[in-house]
């Protein structure tokens, strides 16, 4: 079978390509099997702390880290300057250095089937991926493909991870294979990394409207729900800083062309569910671009398929976790469900690219 995979990154198309085995998927939980079977140039089949783990590689020596079990990544190092070592860390990503040590942070996917519960009462929500495919075109492009099911394989989702000179992507197929609809949330989380607090902006959001809202609740996020809603803890820079929201607050519109990340804040950009069944309406934009004004770094962030877009900035919070900061942002479908009928499937993706260099 020829590779499907785009030598260079295309332009945001739903339609993005997706590599899918003919052949029956397989558990397989070791390394040197899924060396064995998956590996090949650019890609590598490691352990993490006792964890199956994948690394990407691409020509340019921009590199990506997967764990495979909780599909999280929790690195990713593009090649940013012309210098030897011209690599930049992009991702905020703590723990995770030995067994028992669960990594948090980093970009993971949340997906939750609203319409099903696990114990407790809680959404079902996937996890527990194996690797159904990978693919490479051995010079700047490679692929790994996850998947899992829920416990009556009504829903069958695959998560495929690209890794490309200037850019990644992550990008979710779900397949309704059940006889009901099932509704569903999700989002494509990443947490940034900044050189500190007071450098940290967004460009592209202007004219967006934007409300206060929590996170979806993951496994990862370095900010609970209810921490990312708790009011700031006054001191000077929060003084100075008027982008501090408030729990309930009633829906704004952007109208700064820079939004600043120095004071806390959880917010999604999206439509106002009540303006959807308007004909015409305003959307989020496609596309922003996060600032680093301390390294002089951009790194755009696309959505596709996805509704709204979630923005968190930590305040004081992020020391908590160690040196420089933070903030956690992506595209999402949170305010109102994504829909798939019976036979149906929804395709969603991020792509995250800069021209640094």
């Amino acid at each position: 079978m020829a590779s499907l995979l785009p030598v260079h990154l295309p332009k945001p198309n739903p339609r993005f390509p997706i590599r899918t085995s003919s052949a029956a998927t397989t558990t397989t939980t070791t390394t040197e099997s899924l060396q064995e079977r998956f590996g090949r140039k650019g890609i590598k089949f490691t352990e993490a702390g006792e964890v199956p783990s994948v690394e990407l590689t691409v020509r340019n020596g921009s590199s990506l880290h997967l764990r495979i079990p909780d599909g999280l990544i929790t690195s990713y190092k593009p090649k940013v300057y012309w210098k030897e070592d011209g690599f930049e860390e992009v991702l905020y990503t703590i723990g995770g250095g030995g067994p028992g040590d669960f990594p948090r942070g980093g970009l993971g996917l949340v997906l939750h089937d609203l319409s099903k519960t696990a114990a407790g009462g809680s959404p079902w929500g996937a996890s527990e991926w194996i690797v159904k495919d990978a693919d490479s075109d051995s010079f700047d492009a490679v692929q790994v493909e996850l998947s899992c099911s829920n416990g009556d394989g009504s829903l069958d989702i695959t998560y495929v991870v690209s890794l490309y000179p200037l850019s990644m992507a992550t990008a979710v197929v779900v397949k309704n294979k059940g006889k009901k609809p099932v509704e569903l949330s999700s989002a494509m989380l990443s947490h940034l990394k900044f050189k500190n607090q007071r450098g940290s902006a967004i460009h592209g959001l202007r004219g967006c409207s934007y409300c206060a809202y929590p996170p979806p609740s993951s496994t990862f996020g370095l900010l609970s729900p209810a921490e990312a809603m708790q009011p700031e803890p006054p001191n000077w820079l929060s003084l100075l800083s008027f982008s501090e929201d408030k729990k309930g607050k009633d829906w704004t519109v952007e109208d700064d062309l820079y939004t600043i990340l120095r004071g806390k804040l959880s917010r999604v950009y999206a439509a106002p569910p009540a303006e959807r069944s308007k004909r015409i309406y305003n959307t989020p934009p496609s596309k922003y671009t996060t600032i680093d004004q301390r390294t002089g770094l951009g790194f755009r962030v696309i959505r596709m398929g996805y509704d709204d877009i979630y923005l968190c900035a930590p305040g004081s919070l992020s020391q908590r976790y160690g040196k420089g900061y933070f903030i956690c942002t992506g595209p999402a479908s949170m305010l109102v469900p994504v829909v798939v009928n019976p036979g149906g499937e929804w395709r969603a993706a991020q792509v995250i690219e800069h021209d640094n260099l």
